[in-house]
């Protein structure tokens, strides 16, 4: 494991020195050798690609010509090296070397925007997208679970036959949906075959007896996969996980893996069973499954009859983790029934490591918001977390997951111009009445952008891997997006909160009821920006107003309660106006803080223009003198949107506080108080202020520092400087907590 994570690092600095700072997680990719050139094979004028044929095309081509990876050291074989839906633009219809085409135009999953089929005209609404700063999802790739647990039983051979056998049942005008599902299966059976004979190139020359008798067994479980057989021991189920999330994050970078101690199981159970593995050897398997990439899985939880799913492989990928001591995105369950060791473990290995895994879900808000959009109990507790902020029923739902967002300072900002703008004298109730009619435009237009995408997407970007795995497509000959999903249910996030609550709150007690400063004082100030010493006096007095999460029920969170509870109602009439889709709302921001702060002017806060918003739903930093975290839980608790979608805490903590038994305990009151309160979802960071200023200056002075940027973990010196400032302004806020 040491000889792997000497070459990760090497690889993630291969990445640096190549392509730049990668603001997303640790996906594992490998770079491409200089003199590798592969190119995309239009069908469209504008010199991309598009629909199931342009797509099965260039994915069979990429998969004959990429290398082939095969390390002696590891348990499994495969890497990636490219992500398609990064190569689709324009521009790279020319070559394409190492691992990323025009890393300039690279589309993140903050983008406002993905490359689309020009064919599909969504101008009527981009002067609304652009007004309210809506990143509005339309193109967006995968964001949401496939059901793992499928394609283990199946295998590729039984998928074909699955394929085969519903095309049969189909007419002629289904015919282009299983040809290219069939070619997309027979493509990623190539990629295995040729690995194979990669690895029986290495045979040849592999002198270590340890080494060359682990290559053979590789062989086999790689033969026995190529040629379509279902897994049938924990290394073959690893294996076949592994191609499978090499397929898709090669196909559209879609990261979201599954319950991944239900789904080994019964492999490690089998073999332990018959003598074939043991611990150690099953831990390192499961590790080297984890460093090929970096998917969300989850451990723990309750099955869909409410026990607890803790098993000893929980345990066991724990052990891999700590084995690999790396970026990792596992996310432990907790509800009233968890196994009470596997959450100690994960806070202990929380402290210990100090690279912000695992993190912690809240079953009883997920499952109680969930059953309130609609859903039964049973159902709700497979809805598992799967995203960086975001759960997914696997393989029966199509979402938009953290792709879709509204700016809510944006919203506000504009609120705030056009009570300007009138004759009639500015009023607290009239602002807010200006914002809700605002809002409900924004999330009008958002969701009219979402039936926009599912109306076309499948003949933009079809979900040919990921329908491989998921009830419905294959049954129906339909694209997720384009029917074939069991359930639709689109989330929409807010961002920015706490800047809107804030500012209302300051309006309300400088200028309302204390009568300190005047309507017009703090609108002259916000369009100069507060330009000189005066300026920076009421910017003060304004930011030394109530914030949100200083205290419980103050003016700020009271304002906070009110908009959050006007965000969720707003999203969820749109399923009136849409009523095949079910919209779930959400306040998370991923790191889009620092676009959508940029979009935004001087607000009655005391935020000056461009500066972030706060991230999610995270009041704003130095909201309180003191370190009272419960102050900032309570403040999250009390906004959730309550419909089975997260409003992530994200906590910083020192690791001053230490390992000991008394600071764990304190931690995991900490994490089953706030689940109780309404929390949904804990990220934490445990990391040492003057390492990470230190590595800001100097990245490669720590090239293993692993840091949770938002929902996902990564190497720090992998994310660019401005994602790097993201974390940096997080951690030293606490010195004004």
């Amino acid at each position: 494991m040491r000889r792997l994570m000497e070459k990760k690092l090497a690889v993630t600095q291969e990445k640096i020195d190549r392509e730049g700072g990668m603001d997303e997680g640790d996906y594992g990719r490998h770079v491409a050798p200089e003199n590798f050139h592969w190119q995309v094979t239009p069908n469209h004028a504008d010199g991309s690609f598009y629909g199931f044929t342009g797509w099965t095309r260039n994915f069979e081509s990429l998969l004959s010509a990429q290398p082939v990876y095969v390390n002696p050291h590891d348990a499994l074989a495969g890497q990636t090296y490219f992500y398609l839906s990064k190569m689709k633009t324009p521009a790279s219809a020319a070559d394409v070397a190492g691992g990323v085409a025009n890393p300039k135009s690279r589309k993140t999953p903050g983008a406002v925007g993905y490359v689309w089929n020009p064919d599909f005209d969504y101008s009527h609404l981009k002067s609304f997208h652009e007004k309210y700063n809506i990143t509005h999802g339309i193109g967006a790739d995968a964001h949401y679970a496939c059901d793992l647990a499928m394609g283990l039983r199946l295998g590729w051979g039984g998928i074909l036959e699955k394929l085969r056998r519903h095309r049969a049942l189909h007419g002629r005008d289904k015919a282009l949906f299983y040809e290219c599902e069939e070619r997309t299966v027979l493509a990623i059976q190539g990629w295995i075959r040729r690995t194979v004979a990669e690895i029986d190139r290495r045979l040849l020359t592999e002198p270590h007896p340890q080494l060359r008798e682990n290559l053979r067994v590789m062989k086999a479980v790689n033969e026995w996969i190529a040629a379509g057989g279902a897994p049938r021991t924990l290394r073959e189920a690893c294996q076949w996980l592994a191609w499978f999330v090499l397929a898709k994050r090669t196909y559209n970078r879609c990261g979201a893996g599954g319950q991944l101690d239900e789904l080994l199981r019964p492999y490690y159970e089998r073999d332990a069973t018959a003598g074939l593995i043991d611990d150690k050897e099953g831990a390192f398997t499961i590790a080297c499954l984890l460093l090929i990439d970096a998917q969300y899985y989850q451990l723990g939880g309750p099955g869909p009859d409410g026990r607890d799913m803790t098993s000893r492989v929980s345990h066991l990928i724990l052990d891999a983790a700590e084995l690999m001591d790396g970026p990792c995105n596992l996310t432990i369950r907790v509800h009233d029934g968890l196994d009470p060791e596997l959450l100690r473990r994960g806070v202990r290995l929380l402290f210990h490591y100090k690279k912000g895994w695992p993190r912690f879900s809240g079953d009883k808000a997920l499952v109680a918001g969930f059953m309130r959009a609609g859903y039964s109990e049973e159902l709700a507790r497979q809805r598992i977390a799967v995203g960086c902020n975001w759960m997914s029923l696997p393989g029966l739902e199509y979402t938009l997951n953290d792709v879709v967002k509204v700016n809510l300072a944006k919203v506000f900002e504009i609120a705030w111009l056009e009570m300007f703008a009138s004759t009639a004298e500015p009023d607290l109730e009239r602002l807010w009445e200006s914002y809700l009619r605002h809002l409900r435009v924004a999330v009008e237009k958002t969701a009219d952008g979402n039936h926009f995408h599912m109306c076309h997407q499948a003949h933009n970007e079809p979900e040919l891997v990921t329908n491989l795995l998921c009830h419905g497509p294959v049954e129906t000959g339909l694209d997720m997006t384009a029917g074939g999903a069991r359930y639709c249910n689109l989330a929409i996030d807010g961002a920015g909160i706490a800047v809107v609550a804030d500012s209302f709150a300051a309006l309300e007690q400088r200028v309302v009821d204390e009568d300190r400063l005047t309507w017009d004082e703090v609108r002259w100030q916000l369009e100069k920006n507060f330009p000189d010493i005066e300026g920076e006096s009421v910017r003060l007095l304004l930011q030394g107003s109530e914030r949100f999460g200083q205290a419980t029920d103050n003016r700020a969170e009271r304002w906070a309660v009110r908009i959050s509870r006007a965000w969720s109602g707003i999203v969820r009439d749109q399923n009136r106006r849409y009523p095949e889709y079910n919209f779930i709302p959400g306040l998370f921001s991923w790191a889009n803080t620092i676009e959508f702060g940029k979009a935004v002017g001087a607000t009655p806060n005391g935020r000056r223009a461009g500066q972030p918003v706060n991230h999610g739903a995270n009041p704003l930093p130095g909201f309180r003198k003191d370190g009272a975290v419960t102050a900032l839980v309570n403040a999250i608790a009390a906004v959730q949107p309550g419909y089975g979608n997260t409003a992530p805490v994200q906590l910083e903590l020192d690791p001053i506080i230490g390992e000991s038994p008394e600071a764990i305990e304190k931690i995991i009151a900490l994490i089953k108080t706030m689940f109780d309160q309404g929390c949904t979802l804990l990220n934490i960071n445990l990391v040492d202020e003057a390492r990470v200023l230190e590595a800001h200056k100097d990245p490669s002075k720590f090239p293993d520092l692993v840091v949770r940027v938002t929902g996902f973990t990564s190497y720090f010196s992998m994310l660019s400087p401005q994602f790097r400032q993201l974390v940096v302004d997080r951690i030293l806020s606490k010195r004004k907590l």
